[in-house]
């Protein structure tokens, strides 16, 4: 299907303003720019509210770990506890950009969300990403009676979130209950039509990918290190997840290829894939209605694992 129109509108804006693609940006100029898109210009008497919103710290393997409590208004004695871990390629992104996202997971969904800052490539390589994301789902895990109030524990992510997801999903299997992966990163060294056929004018392009990758991953890194590209590693006996996929997305097929392998390993999985919509949907629903609905829809979805 055709990109859509309301999007359309929002990737000629942002074009417009004549900003060298990230590719061609230092990892400094990269992170400005994202929470320009995500943060500044965003409205904050439309973002959800909460009943609370608590900033943290959680122990981690090279110092305290920063994070984000939200609870949502319900009249529930007790929720599940979500650890959210946002996107940006390892590279960009943080609590604010991702503010408004784990808002509508905690309030659509109904659920504590713990958004996780772990740290960043270049400054800090693979593995550290994965090391920071282990140590606070391991935490959350360990604290969920003075988060959410029930024993339950879902992992949810986009992008290179959701690869981290995974992970934690992969490593902690015998913890988390409910996974929630947005178009995530799952095969490093893959090949996929999608990465040919969406390779630019989407938003996220196959320049910007491999940048990441080169921001992230050491040159002596196995591709196909299960901590690196989750599609290699052990699926057997996973919690039952959500994978959300955008049709005009780079990154489409390999979300497609991690849920039919969780399937083919027995794990319960709703694979959701979204004509017409591009990488970075999650947040551009104030852009978009297609966008919002495929949000809201993707939100309903999670809470059905959440709240069996």
């Amino acid at each position: 299907m055709p990109l859509d129109p309301e999007l359309a509108t929002l990737l000629a804006f942002l074009q417009s303003a004549g900003t060298p693609p990230m590719s061609q940006q230092t990892p400094a100029e990269a992170r400005a720019g994202f929470r320009t898109l995500s943060v500044d210009l965003r409205d904050p008497s439309l973002l959800p509210e909460m009943a609370k919103v608590e900033d943290s710290t959680v122990p981690g393997p090279a110092g305290e770990i920063a994070i984000r409590i939200y609870r949502p208004i319900t009249d529930k004695p007790a929720l599940p506890t979500v650890a959210f871990f946002h996107g940006g390629g390892w590279v960009i992104g943080d609590l604010d950009t991702h503010d408004l996202t784990c808002r509508t997971i905690a309030r659509d969904s109904e659920t504590v969300v713990v958004s996780v800052d772990y740290r960043l490539a270049p400054e800090h390589p693979y593995p550290a990403a994965v090391e920071d994301a282990l140590a606070s789902a391991s935490w959350i895990a360990e604290h969920l009676a003075d988060l959410g109030g029930n024993d339950v524990l879902g992992v949810a992510g986009d992008s290179a979130g959701g690869n981290l997801s995974a992970v934690v999903a992969q490593e902690l299997r015998d913890r988390v209950s409910a996974q929630l992966l947005i178009y995530p990163a799952t095969d490093v060294p893959g090949e996929y039509a999608s990465r040919t056929e969406n390779a630019e004018g989407f938003f996220l392009d196959l320049d910007s990918m491999m940048w990441f990758v080169q921001q992230y991953v050491p040159a002596d890194a196995d591709l196909t290190a299960a901590r690196l590209s989750p599609l290699y590693g052990d699926l057997t006996g996973l919690a039952p997840a959500v994978v959300v996929v955008a049709e005009l997305d780079p990154l489409r097929d390999e979300g497609k290829a991690y849920a039919d392998a969780l399937a083919a390993a027995g794990v319960p999985v709703t694979l959701r894939a979204f004509d017409s919509l591009i990488h970075g949907f999650i947040d551009m629903g104030r852009h978009s209605r297609a966008a919002q609905a495929a949000v809201a829809e993707t939100c309903a979805l999670f809470r059905e694992l959440l709240h069996p």
